[in-house]
């Protein structure tokens, strides 16, 4: 008889063996076939357990974990501040001391129109000629307004090189932005002849407001002077 004859065979006879059985008296089964039972409920007990307890322990232990390590960072973070604490006043003070600096330069309402006559004064020492020197609609921020002011002079380069140099000194912030410098138009040969150029520029100063908001802006002052 082959091998796999015998296999076969052995295998019937598990399966009559097991189709025999006698579910009401386990006590009476074979060794191995109680051993193999034993296993399998064995095995279903665990899995069962790992399913319904131990993955929802593992989940709320990762989770206690994940707590663990946020509560270290904050407690690191809170012992590095309360160690540098001193440091950390200082520098306030600091910036506090420079912040009010800055915000000494920032003109209020009343300091607006001296300082378009800074910037006038700076542009005639130059040996400039202003076409036009006007106050736009002011752009409200948090704390202060940023107020345009549109400047056209008549020059050479030496003159608008001076006049940028003199603006930048002004004990008040004021910048410069979008400068075009061009010839002067055809029908202004008194200009042409004597080599001087036109510069339109826009002259940004910054207006503090230390109610926390902003008024409206001064009336524009035009013309050439």
């Amino acid at each position: 008889m082959k091998a796999s004859e015998l296999k076969n065979m052995d295998l019937r006879e598990l399966i009559d063996e097991l189709n025999s059985l006698d579910f009401e008296n386990v006590g009476g089964w074979p060794t191995p076939i109680k051993f193999g039972a034993a296993i399998i409920v064995l095995a279903l007990v665990l899995a069962l357990g790992y399913f319904f307890v131990i993955k929802d322990l593992n989940a709320s232990l990762e989770q206690q974990r994940g707590e663990e390590k946020t509560l270290l960072q904050s407690y690191e973070k809170k012992a590095f501040e309360a160690h540098n604490l001193d440091q950390f006043r200082a520098q306030l003070a600091e910036m506090e001391q420079t912040f009010g600096a800055l915000l000494k330069q920032l003109p209020k309402d009343t300091e607006v129109p001296g300082l378009l006559e800074d910037i006038t004064h700076t542009g005639l020492g130059s040996g400039l000629e202003f076409e036009e020197i006007e106050l736009k609609s002011e752009v409200e921020k948090e704390f202060y307004a940023e107020l345009p002011i549109d400047i056209k002079v008549i020059g050479d380069y030496h003159g608008f090189g001076s006049f940028v140099s003199g603006v930048a000194a002004l004990p008040r912030i004021v910048t410069l932005h979008d400068f075009v410098i061009a010839w002067p138009k055809d029908n202004e040969k008194e200009l042409k002849a004597l080599g001087l150029l036109k510069m339109n520029i826009t002259a940004k100063t910054y207006r503090y407001s230390s109610q926390g908001g902003v008024s409206p802006n001064n009336k524009p002052a035009s013309g050439r002077k």
